[in-house]
């Protein structure tokens, strides 16, 4: 069986195929990429790195040849991706793959608030709608992009949040690649939609005792709605579009769509999920 991986040289995509590298015969692991040289290190660990583009779909079945199991890692351009998601879709139709992995988020129905779920939404729609065989991986928000906000708290004694009173089950980048690298490589998901989550659902009064533990000193929190937050962002030097985005995730767990803990991790891979709190120490010490 050959496994194929997108977005082989973005951090999940990496961390995936390192784990998947590990676990099968590198023969018949095949890596896409637009940037084939920055693989070159995978390449010679035996994997067949060749080069996609989603914006190239003429080019996509060609990539995807030979391929049974595909892990499709959603893009980075948020609100511009689905057309290369549906391309890529068609392509792997083609090429003759039989399952698709689809990296996605908690959640995706219209009530959600967060900019993220039409891309996602649409692209499972496109899947299920397919005659691929299909998993569904829905990763919750990465425990280590808190770790500056929680940081920066810590220092100035204030954690500016539009959260409210919601929870988010924050999960590491590494579990995401353990259970799409169990996906890929056992039997038996086909059909199944897993919520990626860490350990515990924590509310921003949890993030801000973390940072008073962390600082050593008291941290208010300090509770503001969407349109001051984002703009705060905003005077921070935060682009636009990143405050935006961030804004929504805030309302997304205010909105309690982030708050499902589930026990994928530990079920798939055997590991403990590891915690946010273990993650923000661990770079703070570094």
């Amino acid at each position: 069986m050959t496994i194929a991986i997108t977005g082989a040289s973005g951090p999940l995509g990496r961390a995936t195929a390192d784990l998947v590298l590990r676990a099968v015969d590198p023969r018949e692991v095949v890596l896409t990429t637009r940037r084939p040289a920055a693989l070159a290190d995978l390449a010679a660990r035996g994997a067949d790195v060749r080069r996609a583009d989603f914006t190239d779909a003429g080019k996509l079945a060609a990539a995807f040849a030979g391929v049974d199991r595909l892990l499709l890692i959603s893009t980075d351009a948020v609100g511009a991706r689905l057309d290369g998601h549906r391309a890529a879709l068609t392509a792997a139709a083609e090429a003759g793959v039989k399952h698709v992995i689809y990296t996605s988020v908690p959640e995706p129905v219209p009530a959600n608030p967060a900019l993220v779920v039409a891309d996602h939404a649409g692209t499972e729609e496109a899947l299920r709608d397919s005659e691929l065989r299909w998993t569904m991986l829905r990763n919750n928000l990465y425990a280590h992009m808190q770790t500056q906000g929680i940081a920066q708290a810590a220092n100035s004694g204030r954690l500016v949040t539009n959260a409210g009173t919601g929870a988010t089950a924050y999960v590491t980048r590494e579990d995401c690649a353990a259970v799409a690298a169990a996906v890929l490589t056992q039997n038996g998901h086909e059909g199944q939609v897993y919520d990626v989550t860490g350990p515990e659902a924590l509310t921003a009064a949890d993030l801000a005792a973390l940072a008073r533990e962390i600082g050593g000193r008291e941290v208010g929190l300090v509770s503001v709605d969407d349109a001051s937050y984002e703009a705060g962002l905003r005077s921070a030097g935060v682009p636009e579009e990143v405050a935006r985005l961030v804004t929504s995730f805030g309302a997304a767990t205010r909105g309690g769509f982030l708050a499902r803990v589930s026990s994928t991790v530990a079920d798939l891979t055997g590991r403990t999920p590891t915690a946010l709190a273990d993650v923000v120490r661990a770079a703070l010490r570094s």
